[in-house]
């Protein structure tokens, strides 16, 4: 029997893309900037999964049609940011027609090695959030945005030469920054949403340990999943509100459920530290004490 599905195309260079869509050559190897109002695709791009082995920073202004980010459609209505790290997946829905404005940002991570940004770069969670975390941009946000990406699009098509790539560096660092900027404003304006996903997520924790203790300690990436969102946005979303990290909650909440059993029970440390979900008692101590400033027994016997 023939096997049909979607055709997975691992694209490794900015001038493979340009190919792909039927674009003219880039003007540079490591970068493109392809506005996809004025550089419509010469052909369709539909039934593939591309694999993007570069950095990708997309704005969308309007979009007819679907876009599909891992296993879920997203439908595109208005202006919103979105980005996407070297080595994930992206298709576009060949069944409906198609229009899109805006623009897409794609550099190769070789164009910032040995750049402080080649390492900065891994702090910026939103590279790793779903595309319906995306950011909405402002009006006055927007003309930051467009004004930076402008700065690089006249550097790609200048001539070339020693300073150009510390230039496009630079303004790939300023226009990441303020984008960072902007999450923040995004957490803050969407206090309300936020509060929501915050006092489920608390639930969730409560939950995990609530009736019964588990076999293993809850992962970030499981908790994200049951909230139906990144791990990075929610580990960003509470940072913005508490301060602390998703794990850093996991283990704020391991310490309080050990304080309680240690303060009530006669349970060894080695059963607690398997109730709670630790594979090793050792690791269960060292998270307590680095916590507490006290060993386990050391604080029961506080009690005593």
């Amino acid at each position: 029997m023939k096997k049909t599905g979607i055709t997975i195309k691992n694209v490794n260079t900015v001038s493979e893309i340009h190919r792909l869509l039927g674009l003219p050559r880039p003007k540079h190897p490591l970068i493109t900037l392809i506005n996809h109002t004025v550089n419509a695709p010469e052909q369709s791009v539909g039934g593939y999964r591309l694999v993007l082995n570069f950095y990708n920073i997309s704005i969308k202004k309007s979009f007819k049609g679907k876009l599909k980010y891992g296993k879920s459609y997203y439908d595109f209505d208005e202006g919103t940011m979105s980005f996407m790290a070297p080595h994930q997946s992206m298709s576009i829905d060949g069944e409906s027609e198609r229009n899109a404005d805006g623009w897409s940002l794609l550099f190769h991570p070789d164009l910032i090695t040995g750049y402080p940004l080649a390492k900065d770069i891994k702090k910026y969670g939103f590279f790793s959030y779903a595309e319906n975390e995306a950011l909405h941009l402002s009006g006055e946000e927007e003309k930051i945005v467009e004004s930076i990406a402008q700065t690089i699009q006249d550097e790609i098509n200048g001539r070339l030469d020693q300073h150009s790539q510390d230039i496009m560096v630079k303004n790939l660092d300023l226009l990441l920054s303020n984008c960072n900027r902007f999450y923040n404003r995004q957490f803050l304006s969407r206090k309300m949403a936020n509060n929501d996903l915050l006092a489920k997520f608390e639930e969730q924790l409560e939950n995990y340990f609530k009736d019964s203790y588990p076999e293993k300690l809850v992962t970030v990436e499981q908790i994200a999943a049951d909230l139906c969102i990144t791990p990075s946005y929610l580990s960003d979303m509470l940072r913005q509100y508490t301060g602390l990290n998703t794990q850093q909650h996991i283990h704020q909440k391991v310490i309080e459920k050990a304080k309680e059993i240690l303060s009530t029970t006669h349970l060894s440390v080695t059963e607690i530290a398997y109730q709670l979900g630790f594979e090793y008692p050792q690791s269960f101590s060292k998270l307590f004490k680095k916590n507490t400033q006290q060993t386990p027994l050391e604080f029961r016997q506080s009690f005593d």
